[in-house]
C-alpha cells in the first residue's frame, strides 16, 4: 500500500466579508420585521464575518456551487499544481446546484481539463471528508497517483428571504401572533455561509516544503440510534420521521418551504457532542488509533463557539485531553462553510508556516444530519 500525502491546499471565499450588521441586508428580510432570533444566535455562535456568493448591491448570485469549487481548484493551479497530471477528482457538497447531473461532473465541466475519473459524495459536513477518503484510498491502493478532493457550499442560495416569502404569506394569521419564520429555519440563516476548499494529494511528499501524510480517515455513523436532526427537501413529523419532497405537491414545496435547510435545535444541543465527540473518540482510543498526548494540533469543525467548551468536556470524558491552546479554528472570521470548513481551516494552517516536521494533527468533523462524525489523523513530513 502506498503512503498518501497532501501536497497543496487551497480555499476560495466569494466576494468581500460580511459583518453581523449587514447579513440581513444581503440575505434579505423575511416579512416586515427583522429577525428576533438573529442577535441571540450570532452572540452564541461567535461568528463575526462570513462570505456569501451574493452581490450585496443587486442581491444576485455571483457564483454557483460548481464555480466556487472550480475556483478553489484553480487556486491549486496557481500554487504550481499541473492539473493535466491529476488522475481523480472527488467532490463533496451538501447542496449541489441541481439534482442531476452530479456536482463533481459540473465542476469538471467548469474546469474544462482532460478526461479523468470523477466522483461526488453527498451528505452534509462530512461530504467533503468522504470525498477526501475516496481520493486517499485510490492513491493508497495504487489506483491513482494524484488526486484532488474538495468540499464546497453555496448555502446562501437557499437562505435568501425570497425563498421564505410564499410560506410567510400563506400563514398570515398564525404569523400575526408570532411574526417570524419557524426557528428551525431562521436558526440556520445566521449560521451558514459560502466557500470552497481543495487539496491536492499524491503518493509522493513535497521535495521543497512540508507535506501532510494522511495516516487515517475514520468515519462512523450513529443513524441507527438517533432520528434526523438537520435536513432539507422534506419535513420532519412529530414522531421523528422524515417526509421527503416527492411526497408533497409542487404548491406545497413553496407553502411549507420544503427545500429550506432546517435544524432540530433541541436534538442538536442534546446529542451532537455526545455522539460526534465522546462516543467516537472512545471507540478510536479503544482501538488504539492514536495517542492524545502526541497530538500537536487539534483542528475542530464545530458550527458555533457555543460548542467549544462542550467539545472539550466530552473529549476529557473520553480520556482524550488535548489542551485548547493546541486547537486551530478560523470560524469567527471565515464562517461556518459546512463541508468546506475543514478544508478552509487546513488551508490557512498549512500555508501559515506554523507547521513543523513531525507535528501530528487530529481533525474533527461532525455532521448533525443524522449524527455521524469523522476524524483525520495526519503528520507533517
Amino acid at each position: 500500500m502506498k503512503e498518501v500525502y497532501i501536497n497543496k491546499i487551497s480555499a476560495f471565499l466569494p466576494n468581500k466579508p460580511i459583518d453581523n450588521d449587514n447579513i440581513e441586508k444581503v440575505l434579505g428580510q423575511v416579512g416586515d420585521k427583522l429577525s428576533r432570533a438573529k442577535k441571540i444566535i450570532l452572540k452564541s455562535n461567535g461568528i463575526k464575518t462570513r462570505y456569501y456568493a451574493i452581490d450585496p448591491k443587486t442581491r444576485k448570485t455571483t457564483h454557483t456551487n460548481a464555480q466556487l469549487t472550480a475556483n478553489a481548484i484553480k487556486e491549486l493551479e496557481k500554487q504550481g499544481l499541473n492539473l493535466s497530471n491529476v488522475d481523480l477528482l472527488a467532490c463533496g457538497t451538501t447542496l449541489p446546484d441541481q439534482i442531476m447531473p452530479n456536482h463533481g461532473l459540473m465542476v469538471h465541466g467548469e474546469l474544462g481539463i482532460q478526461p479523468l475519473e470523477v466522483i461526488t459524495t453527498s451528505g452534509i459536513c462530512l461530504s467533503g471528508i468522504t470525498a477526501m477518503k475516496y481520493a486517499y484510498q485510490a492513491i493508497k491502493s495504487g489506483e491513482a497517483k494524484s488526486a484532488i478532493s474538495t468540499g464546497s457550499e453555496n448555502s446562501s442560495s437557499v437562505m435568501r428571504a425570497e425563498n421564505f416569502e410564499p410560506e410567510f404569506k400563506s400563514k398570515v394569521q398564525e404569523l400575526e401572533k408570532n411574526p417570524s419564520i419557524a426557528f428551525e429555519k431562521d436558526f440556520l440563516r445566521w449560521m451558514l455561509s459560502d466557500g470552497a476548499g481543495a487539496v491536492a494529494m499524491s503518493n509522493k511528499p513535497n521535495s521543497d516544503k512540508i507535506s501532510l501524510r494522511i495516516d487515517k480517515i475514520f468515519i462512523i455513523s450513529y443513524a441507527n440510534e438517533l432520528e434526523t436532526c438537520m435536513y432539507a427537501g422534506g419535513n420532519k413529523s412529530k414522531d421523528g420521521k422524515l417526509k421527503g419532497w416527492r411526497e408533497y405537491i409542487p404548491e406545497e414545496w413553496l407553502k411549507y418551504s420544503i427545500f429550506a435547510v432546517k435544524q432540530d435545535v433541541k436534538l442538536l444541543n442534546e446529542k451532537v457532542v455526545e455522539y460526534t465527540v465522546e462516543k467516537a473518540l472512545q471507540y478510536m482510543l479503544k482501538h488504539n488509533m492514536f495517542d492524545p498526548k502526541k497530538i500537536d494540533w487539534f483542528v475542530p469543525h464545530y458550527s458555533s463557539e457555543y460548542f467549544r467548551d462542550e467539545v472539550y468536556k466530552k473529549m476529557i470524558k473520553a480520556s482524550c485531553d488535548i489542551p485548547q491552546e493546541k486547537w486551530w479554528t478560523n470560524l469567527s472570521y471565515k464562517g461556518n462553510t459546512g463541508s468546506a470548513s475543514i478544508y478552509i481551516m487546513l488551508e490557512e494552517l498549512f500555508n501559515s508556516n506554523r507547521l513543523k516536521k513531525g507535528d501530528k494533527l487530529l481533525c474533527y468533523i461532525p455532521e448533525s444530519g443524522r449524527f455521524s462524525t469523522g476524524f483525520i489523523l495526519m503528520e507533517a513530513v
